[in-house]
């Protein structure tokens, strides 16, 4: 992976995350920030007194500048380690892949082989950058039911031309759709735009319905929370990110064009 620039926001989430009890591999899969990356980081801010006892009051602007200040990335703008290993063992890793073996067992032959061990992230994101791997069709797995109030799945749908009094004209209206992942309630709140002001407001009708906020938002890859969408690497918005934060429910969008990641999807139509 590419080295980027960690920022203010995606410090305090990963360290949100780890008050919250989530390991370094939930902390990159749910930030979209390497492992590694997430372990210096973490670590900057144990050093710090940062304890998961605590609770997150005690993550302040303070306290993440003192960790952003604490970590120095080594090579910016270059790849990993991880990459590094990687690279060097192209030669066994590219004919197994032309033989059609899975990513997961061409990386178990590669520790049974030469003792490397590098997160399948990495791995994946390796193999599709620099071999051409594209990976079939995935099985859909059905998986259990969440704890009520756990997870909600939210989507934006076309309803079609509605009379807005404001402009005094016919606009188009979306209607925003939150789905309980456990109940399978559901909410609808109606809104002429797509924007983040409008995403945040259908979020508080939302929250204010269900009676609470969900601990995870498993959204779509819509504008206004994604700025971009990638079936590996989603950026989440540094401004929803922040309501998010503010809100304390944990972002963990679905991937592109990827409905098995949503549980149920294909009840959420039923109901409209």
């Amino acid at each position: 992976m590419v080295f980027r620039e960690v920022d203010v926001v995606e410090v305090k989430e990963m360290l949100r995350l780890w008050v919250r009890g989530h390991g370094y591999k939930s902390i990159a899969r749910l930030t979209q920030i390497d492992r590694k990356t997430v372990r210096r980081y973490i670590e900057a801010a144990v050093h710090a007194g940062l304890r998961q006892a605590d609770g997150e009051s005690q993550i302040t602007d303070g306290l993440v500048g003192e960790v952003i200040n604490a970590v120095r990335p080594a090579r910016p703008g270059s790849h990993g380690l991880a990459w590094e290993h990687l690279a060097a063992h192209r030669g066994f890793i590219e004919p197994k892949l032309k033989d059609g073996l899975t990513l997961t067992k061409i990386a178990s032959l590669l520790y049974r082989h030469t003792g490397v061990v590098v997160p399948y992230r990495t791995f994946h994101r390796y193999c599709v950058a620099e071999l051409g791997y594209r990976p079939g069709r995935a099985t859909t797995v059905r998986v259990d039911d969440p704890e009520p109030g756990s997870e909600v799945q939210i989507d934006f749908g076309r309803m079609g031309l509605l009379f807005d009094a404001a402009t005094a004209r016919r606009r188009l209206v979306h209607a925003l759709i939150f789905t309980a992942a456990y109940s399978r309630h559901l909410f609808v709140f109606l809104t002429f735009s797509q924007t983040l002001a409008s995403l945040i407001e259908g979020c508080e009708a939302a929250w204010a319905f269900f009676g609470g906020v969900f601990k995870v938002v498993i959204p779509d890859n819509m504008k206004a929370i994604v700025d971009e969408a990638d079936p590996i690497d989603a950026r989440i918005n540094a401004g929803f990110l922040d309501y998010a934060q503010a809100r304390g429910f944990v972002v963990d969008p679905a991937r592109v064009r990827r409905p098995q990641d949503k549980k149920h999807a294909s009840h959420c139509t039923s109901f409209l």
